[in-house]
């Protein structure tokens, strides 16, 4: 299929063209290109959605990074007779080329930093501020590695670091801290650019992780997050840190109790902070534990701001890497699950959360501590 760059595509006439997305939910949830419609490619081989195009606007396909849409069988039926081109690199090239034209990078820095202490204060600062003491995250004397993977959660944590350390209130280090596994030159450039424009003062380290996991037939990407932590502990222990920050939110701790009991059959929930087992003395935080995805998603999309979900340099379709093992297709299911529960209960997030809050021993058969399983017929 013929390829064409996102800056060629923006000389076209706007109707003269259809640009069709074929990545699959998780990943569009993040984002489309404006204007596209989402299709699947088996929708496209069976005809579907396609013919009520006009056949003379050329058909520009896209998928995450370029490989997919090079895969789809131009002769089938009803492509036959129609212009269909590839868009050069995908989403992420039309990511990098947002980037590119964006605003001047103070404009873009003091934009952003003003939405967080005025418009987005409620629903972004206040939470992020009201997590870190309540779970005591920050405390006088911390050197915490803000560890940045790129994305939109990990972005904002470090701009809310840089507006919290800015009251005063008390004394800690920060070193904003990223990890290059293996990044193409577009996925690292992107990130330098966006961290470059919204005055986050990163330093970067590299490590060899893509290739390990690359050869990696089973859970590759389970193996890939367990070695990410251990190389960002080792780094930021290196540095002088005695906390890593991660960027998880209050939507992937409530997903993440849901599917341990649908998925794993145990109740347990992502921990707000907790010592690390392999690196004494150093600790994992997450101080956006108490702040909502949406909320995020609102600052990013205000801002005009252009993250990438994944930089995954070996998939399409990996969005997030998490060590508990599930996959993105089943953080996806659990996230629509729990918006169809919203519809008829619109407490089931808090419930959801609070539910790991109000555990009654007396009420539960059997339950493990430190190792140690422990049966209600033991006392009964």
């Amino acid at each position: 299929m013929k390829e064409i760059t996102y800056e060629e595509l923006m000389l076209l006439p706007k109707d003269s063209y259809q640009l069709i997305d074929i990545r699959d939910d998780e990943l569009t949830s993040g984002g489309i290109i404006p204007g596209a419609m989402i299709v699947s490619v088996s929708d496209i081989e069976k005809g579907e959605t396609i013919t009520g195009i006009p056949s003379e606007k050329k058909l520009v396909f896209y998928c995450q990074v370029g490989r997919q849409t090079q895969e789809i069988d131009e002769t089938a039926d009803v492509l036959k007779g129609r212009e269909c081109l590839s868009l050069t690199k995908g989403y992420v090239g039309y990511v990098i080329a947002c980037v590119k034209s964006d605003l001047d990078k103070e404009e873009r820095r003091n934009k952003a930093e003003d939405s967080i202490r005025k418009k987005f204060h409620k629903q972004l600062f206040s939470p992020f501020a009201k997590g870190c003491k309540k779970y005591r995250l920050i405390e006088e004397g911390d050197h915490i590695a803000v560890c940045i993977s790129g994305g939109k959660d990990s972005m904002l944590m470090a701009k809310l670091f840089q507006e919290i350390k800015r009251h005063r209130q008390v004394n800690f280090d920060l070193t904003f801290l990223v990890m290059d596994p293996g990044y193409n030159k577009e996925n690292r450039a992107l990130i330098e650019s966006n961290a470059d424009a919204l005055g986050i003062p990163i330093t970067i380290f590299e490590s060899t992780i893509f290739d390990t996991v690359d050869t990696i037939e089973k859970s590759p990407c389970y193996l890939c997050a367990r070695m990410r932590r251990g190389y960002l502990y080792s780094k930021a222990k290196e540095l002088g840190c005695n906390k890593i920050a991660l960027g998880h939110h209050y939507d992937d701790v409530i997903e993440t109790i849901l599917m341990g009991m649908l998925y794993g059959a145990q109740i347990q929930t992502m921990m707000p902070k907790l010592h690390s087992t392999n690196f004494e003395g150093m600790e994992l935080i997450r101080p956006m534990y108490l702040v909502r995805e949406s909320d995020i998603c609102a600052w990013r999309d205000y801002n005009e701001l252009h993250f990438l979900q994944c930089a995954c340099h070996f998939t399409d379709t990996c969005s997030t890497c998490h060590e508990d093992g599930t996959t993105a297709s089943k953080r996806l299911d659990t996230k629509k699950l729990i918006a169809e529960l919203k519809k008829t209960n619109p407490f089931v997030e808090s419930n959801i959360f609070n539910s790991v809050e109000n555990v009654n021993l007396d009420t539960v058969i059997e339950y493990k501590q430190k190792g140690v399983r422990h049966h209600f017929l033991d006392e009964y």
